[in-house]
Formats: C-alpha cells, structure tokens, sequence
C-alpha cells in the first residue's frame, strides 16, 4: 500500500532525506519515530506531493506520487502537523469544500458528514466558524476532512499534539478501527505511549537515515524497550 523506493531529498549541500526504503502492508499501523531535523516531516512532504525527491519514488496504492499524482492523492487521506482551515468557514462548509475537490457526489458528501460528526463528537461545533475553534476542535475537522472521501491510506504527522484527553482518546480509537478495516496508516510522531499503543510496527529515523525496525510482539509492547531502545539510537 506504501513503497518508498530509495528516497533522497537535499537542499543545496544538505541531505534531508537519504535512501529511505519501506514498504508498509495494507492495514498496518505504522510508526515513524525521530528526533527533531530527523528527516520525518520531509519524508512524508514527498509522501504527499508537496516536494519531490531528489532522487527515488514513492507509490501509494500502487500509484507514483510524481508521475500520476492525482490517482495517488485519491487513494490517500492526509492530515499535517499544524491543521489548516478556513477561518470564516465553518467546519461543515470546510467539508463541503474538501467533498468538492474529491468530485463526491453532494449528497454522498452531507451523508459522510453526518458519519463523521458521530464517530468525532463534531456535531456542537460543525456549523460555527473556524476563527472560534480550539486545537482539539480544529484536528477533528481536519480528520474528518481526511476520511470524507474514505481513502486506502491516511498519512498524519502528529495526531494527538495539543488534544484535550477526551479528543486524544476519540481520534486514537477512530485510528485503531481504521487500521482493523484495512486502512494503511502511515503516523509521525514524537510521543513514545502512542506508538505502543497504536501501532504495529515502526522505524526510527535520524539524520535523514532508517536507522531502526521493528515489529509489535505478541505482547503489543515492543519488547517493552521502546523508550530505552530510541533513546539509545538516538542520543
């Protein structure tokens, strides 16, 4: 479902990015771990489309991200570090607008919302204006808009930074049945509880290079050394 093949991204001298390969299998929850300047935001920038590698290629549901950029992004939901919305948008208008640009069919938009507003809690919100939203209120939005068009995929670069409790619980549960449907979620983050508890396998990149895999084991607790194991790698 994702295959990055060998992907290198440098701004003049620096190299941000150097030969990152994965392959992540449908339904696996996978974590990208990394210290500050590590490379994951710039990684998942050429995930997305927003750069292009220097050198290698990354397929998404089989599609090339650069070479047939509108079937890949189709397949793909993704959600950045810092939600972006309309400020005088109000939720509900905002999803109309992301419907839009995915050509769903207006009533199939209005019948996905009103999914969304249950499985989020969005409801008390949806039709105030962005201007007047909170962190937690702004990301849940910004989910939403990212399932609207019930994607294979979901990219997400910190989902829980800045949620209230109540919020951080609704999105790691909507992520985990995602994920048991058979949706591929790809997440960077820096937040070491999440990963163990959400995820089925993960990569440690530093200094724009996998450093370090490795599988859930039956326990779900990664040996129960992931904290120890990453400060290590990465001092």
């Amino acid at each position: 479902m994702i295959e990055l093949r060998n992907l290198v991204k440098k701004f003049g001298s620096f190299t941000a990015v150097n030969d990152v390969a994965l392959s992540i299998e449908r339904g696996q929850f996978f974590g990208f771990l990394g210290p500050n300047g590590a490379g994951k935001t710039t990684t998942i920038r050429m995930m997305t489309g927003l750069y292009e590698p220097t050198s290698g290629s990354c397929l998404i549901n089989g599609h090339d991200v650069q070479e047939d950029p509108v079937s890949a992004k189709r397949s793909f939901g993704y959600v950045p570090d810092q939600p972006y919305l309309y400020e005088k948008l109000s939720g509900r208008e905002f999803l109309h607008f992301v419907g839009g640009l995915f050509r769903i069919p207006p009533k199939r938009i209005s019948s996905r919302i009103e999914e969304l507003m249950e499985v989020f809690e969005i409801g008390p919100f949806i039709d105030k204006r962005a201007e007047e939203y909170s962190q937690g209120m702004r990301q849940r939005i910004v989910l939403s808009a990212a399932l609207l068009h019930d994607p294979q995929v979901l990219i997400i670069d910190e989902p829980i930074v800045g949620l209230d409790p109540r919020s951080a619980r609704l999105v790691k549960d909507t992520l985990k049945q995602k994920t048991r449907e058979g949706m591929t979620i790809f997440m960077s983050t820096h937040l070491l509880e999440i990963v163990e508890e959400l995820c089925d396998r993960i990569a440690i990149i530093k200094d724009g290079r996998i450093i370090y895999e490795e599988l859930q084991n039956e326990l779900h607790n990664f040996n129960g050394q992931l904290e120890a194991t990453f400060l290590e790698l990465t001092k």
